[in-house]
């Protein structure tokens, strides 16, 4: 229980659920794309049911899934991934779990780095493992260096067993450089140390390219789905490319846990590769970026021009110290709904609030304007 009682409350679901008192509030809180999916992805839902597609499928996913995921690789990346090693899972939060399972035993470590996506260091204690964090800020662009990571396995009490890092993260949208990236996962392999690398918004970038850890080691875990890039977040499916090693071992978990995916969203999963409609949202999204980190940083201290993902990281240390109660205040002056920087770490974070771009360019310049006639 003590493990358990670690666990931080999921704050942005908090406010999501305040924010249903107001019937005229702005959202900026939940990263959830207002964006649909691919009508084709639409069509092939339709057809899953009308087809009566409610069986249990594969714990590891139906096959010309993990193959379709396989050819995204080829595609997006260049590179050649075996089928075998693709496994379809209950959303990204479900890969976590398991990934986590068969990597790490409890009281061991794994490194993660603050601020950073709260479900991580959640499930880590879910799971009775030692959440190991290590500030960035941004002086390092928010990245973990070499040297940062190795000061930090021969600082942690547990034996670290994994690193978990994501690029474009949330909360900030700032991507790996690809060398540090590279150098990052050469040394968890020497250390004997597995790189877990969470790829979910992959594609949702606008400055650079967005670099897979698996260019340079297949020993790396990489987790991605279809929540973000592909518009299908309450179909809950997301993928895992594992290392061969580790297939049989997550199976093993998932059909002890989800069994397997909702068939329904895997047959829709098979339609969603549609990569003119792909790149129309990319161009949505990018357009939303650029909108809202002009018009905060004219509020707001902003110190990461988000590359990708769709969130800005907002530094409030003008009018505040307590995010949680500047966050409350907003959303019951304002009727302005946006995330306290507490729910993704401790280091400072009390100073930030995220926004997030998911909704129209008018629907945020109103919230925009409420925050300029409160703040200004």
């Amino acid at each position: 229980m003590k493990r358990l009682s670690e666990m931080t409350s999921f704050l942005v679901m908090d406010v999501m659920r305040k924010a249903e008192r107001y019937d005229d509030v702005i959202h900026f809180e939940v990263g959830q794309p207002d964006v649909p999916p691919s009508p084709k992805v639409i069509e092939a839902l339709h057809r899953a049911t009308d087809q009566s597609q409610f069986c249990y499928t594969s714990s590891l996913g139906v096959t010309p899934l993990r193959e379709l995921i396989a050819a995204f690789y080829q595609r997006k990346y260049g590179l050649s991934i075996d089928p075998e090693r693709v496994v379809v899972t209950a959303g990204t939060s479900g890969a976590f779990l398991a990934a986590y399972s068969v990597l790490m035993d409890v009281g061991d470590a794994v490194l993660l780095t603050d601020p950073s996506y709260p479900c991580y260091r959640n499930i880590a204690h879910f799971l009775g493992i030692t959440p190991h964090v290590v500030p960035v800020d941004k002086g390092t662009a928010y990245q973990l260096t070499p040297e940062m990571l190795e000061g930090a396995l021969g600082a942690s009490d547990a034996v670290v067993r994994a690193i978990h890092i994501p690029s474009p993260s949330n909360p900030l949208g700032n991507m790996y450089d690809p060398d540090n990236l590279g150098a990052l996962v050469d040394l968890c392999k020497s250390r004997g140390v597995t790189f877990i690398s969470d790829e979910i918004y992959h594609g949702l970038v606008y400055d650079g390219e967005e670099h897979t850890a698996l260019e340079y080691d297949d020993g790396v875990v990489v987790i991605n789905g279809f929540s973000k890039w592909f518009c299908m977040p309450g179909l809950r499916i997301g993928w895992m490319i594992l290392p061969e090693r580790l297939v049989r071992p997550v199976e093993k978990v998932l059909q002890n846990t989800t069994i397997s995916v909702s068939a329904l969203s895997q047959q829709a999963a098979l339609a969603a590769f549609d990569w003119p409609y792909m790149e129309e949202v990319r161009g949505i999204y990018r357009k939303r970026r650029d909108y809202l980190f002009g018009a905060l940083s004219e509020i707001f201290t902003v110190d990461a021009r988000p590359q990708g993902a769709f969130y800005v990281w907002a530094d409030i240390s003008r009018y505040s110290d307590d995010c949680l109660s500047f966050a409350e205040t907003l959303l019951e002056q304002t009727h302005v709904a946006v995330t306290p920087g507490v729910d993704f770490g401790s280091n400072l974070t009390q100073r930030y609030i995220r926004f997030s771009y998911t909704r129209n360019i008018d629907h945020m310049r109103e919230g925009v304007e409420r925050l300029k006639s409160y703040l200004l």
